[in-house]
């Protein structure tokens, strides 16, 4: 495969993040990640999955840039998870369009009805 077609088959960033954010376990990571920050086994406690389980979730997270690692200085083998600033501006971006066209199209639907036979 030549590298033009291997960009042409990467996935588009909104792409990533909707397809990460449909899996319901991963949609309760971000809720409650929006509390505070947490390490991947309260987080995994909190859903009742294992380690490795919780594990894949974020890194799908973290792959999306949806949530952030970081390490504190005490201890370099804690991880700690939290939502990473903007990291929902391009969905926010692509829904606010996708609600203006609704609209526009609602209007003239109500427009054509109200003024049609």
């Amino acid at each position: 495969m030549s590298a033009g077609s291997a960009e042409a088959a990467a996935p588009d960033p909104l792409d990533r993040t909707l397809a990460a954010l449909a899996d319901p376990a991963r949609r309760r990571v971000v809720e409650l990640l929006r509390e505070r920050p947490r390490r991947a086994g309260e987080l995994a406690s909190a859903l009742a999955v294992s380690p490795s389980v919780m594990s894949r979730h974020l890194k799908v997270l973290r792959d999306c840039e949806v949530v952030e690692e970081t390490s504190p200085d005490f201890d370099a083998r804690v991880r700690i998870y939290a939502l990473r600033s903007g990291a929902t501006a391009g969905l926010r971006r692509w829904l606010d369009a996708v609600e203006q066209d609704w609209a526009a199209q609602l209007t003239a639907l109500k427009a054509h009805v109200e003024g049609g036979p």
